[in-house]
């Protein structure tokens, strides 16, 4: 049994979803899968989705807040994030460690409970290969439909190493959910909800951005 099987409530197949319900586990899991470089990692990840003192940031798939304390700090004075977890575990330790300007909540990421045009920055860390692949799009689309016309998206995803033996470990740790491409994890999901791509590439600590924005005066694309 891998190790990503103790962390996750995950099907054997990785386009089927899941969850990761055991946020103490998780975190040591994260800071080991580091190799001590965690912070590093996630500050790059905040750094390339731009905050802004005072936007209102959502973060989908929160897990245990890392990346939306980083965020709080930027967006402080006037700024607030929201994170959203599908695991109620994950939530309540995320909750438990909430700076003032952030706060948490239960859902799914392809049924977003906000207003349209509801923020500024919308992020996704290391969460989309976690939801079910037929949900993926509408994910990206509910996205789409919470920002502001003019709000910025950021994805980072998990980029496997090129080195076979290396790849093979990841797989055997993390279960079939990380052994993907990110290219082809996203595809053209992104353009196709209606966003124009800004930049995209490869970060340190195997990390994969793609970083967007909705553009002004235009709604979702037709049949969304």
């Amino acid at each position: 049994m891998g190790l990503g099987k103790l962390l996750h409530h995950h099907a054997e197949r990785a386009d089927e979803g899941g969850t990761i319900d055991r946020p103490r586990a998780y975190e040591i899991f994260a800071s080991i899968g580091f190799v001590g470089g965690r912070r590093a990692a996630f500050t790059r990840l905040a750094t390339a989705a731009r905050p802004r003192a005072g936007d209102r940031i959502l973060d989908v798939g929160c897990g245990t807040g890392y990346l939306s304390r980083i965020l709080a700090r930027v967006a402080a004075p006037g700024g607030h994030v929201t994170g959203l977890d599908p695991s109620q575990a994950m939530i309540e330790y995320a909750t438990g460690r909430a700076p003032g300007n952030c706060t948490y909540v239960v859902g799914q990421g392809q049924d977003l409970p906000f207003p349209d045009g509801s923020f500024d920055l919308v992020v996704s860390s290391l969460a989309v290969h976690h939801m079910p692949a037929a949900a993926r799009p509408e994910a990206i689309r509910q996205m789409f439909r919470v920002l502001r016309p003019g709000g910025r998206l950021l994805i980072g995803e998990f980029r496997p190493p090129a080195n076979h033996l290396a790849r093979r470990l990841v797989g055997l740790l993390s279960g079939p959910a990380m052994q993907h491409d990110p290219r082809d994890l996203l595809g053209t999901m992104i353009p196709d909800a209606g966003f124009v791509v800004e930049s995209e590439g490869d970060l340190p600590y195997l990390l994969y951005y793609v970083r967007a924005t909705r553009p002004d005066g235009e709604g979702a694309p037709t049949g969304s």
